[in-house]
């Protein structure tokens, strides 16, 4: 469990509020409110409270950079447990668009980083490897689209030493679970095979994965240094978790494939009934190229329209998101709330504005060729994900406290 490491004790006001919290997480109570100037020793207080609830918590902080202090500060107080940090990985985003007053379509342009990125993977990996000692440290991005916890983990790899595999079970494995094989360059999300090894960059961590193999039995598992090639650990069983968030099972894509060449189909038609052949022929330009990429790839540019076909979710129904993947009895803390809820509740009434009037997605299906599903999915889910704001600086006026 938790194992708070520091040199001070609790003093002042602290013993008090770390037991008034405490006992009011055990007594159930549905929110609680820690008032102080800065410099107080507040997150030194959250701290204490998160050792002694013990359960998997997470951290909502209304930025990154105030979400990336939290984070260090928490790796100081836990080193010897799982502190996970999550916010947006894009560094750029540009969304698809259509402006039908000029007739202009806007291609989706991104960024991705990708060491934020790998931090991501590692939270999700740390919540489903049933570890209770979690702490993650999130933007509002915590409340955006995401794949399925329960794909996640059907697509998570179980090795184990004197296993009886077919290594090119375990490389079909690992391509599912959305890892790429490079033999000349090894580098994150990628896998390589040299005879009877397989290395594996995890796409979550900074060590690599080294399988030896003996014939069809695994040998050895060792997680070994990837710039300098030594074993830093030895096991004898081990998991590899995906090397994307949005990975999904083979089952689930053929039926999505299934469902949007119906729905193709249905649109042709309609297209037809009105005469507007170019539309026609586009939309089966654009979906057909699409599904070849899904087929081929898992996925293409703009998969957000699919989102509902891969997640079975009905019209107006949420889709998955970080918050899956905890227990329900986890403990949720919002730093800063005076800006963090009003922040959420911005981001949830976004939704639902665009919900009520969605014109603009009405006006970029119809002109850009799109399936009808992809109104409501665009609405109701923003997997974009570009919501995090830089830190503002504070207000001489405002009053001197802060709240967690």
């Amino acid at each position: 469990m938790f194992q708070l490491t520091s040199e001070y004790q609790p003093t002042g006001d602290q013993p008090e509020a770390i037991k008034q919290l405490t006992e009011g997480v055990q007594q159930g109570l549905p929110a609680q409110v820690l008032l102080g100037v800065t410099g107080s020793g507040k997150t030194f207080t959250i701290a204490n409270v998160i050792n002694n609830i013990n359960r998997p918590t997470l951290i909502l902080s209304h930025n990154k950079t105030l979400a990336h202090q939290l984070y260090t500060e928490m790796k100081g107080f836990f080193p010897n447990n799982a502190v996970e940090y999550y916010v947006s990985y894009y560094d750029y985003y540009q969304p698809e668009a259509y402006l039908p007053a000029t007739d202009t379509y806007i291609e989706k342009d991104l960024a991705i980083n990708e060491e934020v990125d790998r931090l991501r993977i590692a939270a999700t990996r740390s919540l489903l490897s049933g570890r209770k000692d979690v702490i993650v440290v999130s933007s509002v991005s915590c409340i955006y689209g995401m794949g399925s916890p329960v794909d996640f983990a059907e697509n998570t790899i179980t090795i184990k030493v004197g296993q009886m595999l077919d290594i090119n079970v375990l490389l079909r494995r690992l391509v599912d679970s959305m890892y790429t094989r490079n033999d000349i360059e090894l580098k994150r999300g990628f896998f390589s095979v040299k005879g009877e090894t397989v290395n594996v960059a995890l796409a979550y961590d900074d060590r690599n994965l080294r399988i030896r193999f003996a014939w069809d039995e695994i040998e050895s598992i060792e997680e070994v240094d990837p710039d300098k090639g030594y074993v830093l650990d030895k096991f004898g069983e081990y998991k590899i978790y995906p090397a994307n968030l949005f990975s999904t099972t083979k089952e689930r894509t053929l039926k999505a494939i299934h469902e949007i060449e119906d729905d193709l189909h249905e649109r042709m038609q309609f297209y037809e009934e009105l005469g507007d052949t170019v539309k026609k022929n586009l939309i089966e330009t654009r979906v057909t190229n699409d599904l070849e990429m899904i087929r081929e790839l898992g996925h293409c540019s703009g998969i957000e329209n699919y989102s509902r076909y891969f997640d079975g979710r009905k019209a107006g129904e949420r889709p998955y998101c970080l918050l899956d993947f905890f227990p329900d009895d986890f403990l949720l803390v919002v730093d800063e709330s005076h800006e963090s809820v009003p922040q959420i509740r911005a981001m949830y009434g976004d939704v639902r504005r665009v919900r009520i009037d969605d014109t603009s997605d009405h006006l970029y299906v119809s002109h850009s060729c799109r399936l009808r599903i992809a109104e409501v999915g665009r609405s109701s889910c923003r997997t974009s994900d570009t919501s995090d704001r830089p830190a503002r600086s504070r207000d001489r006026n405002a009053p001197d406290h802060e709240s967690d």
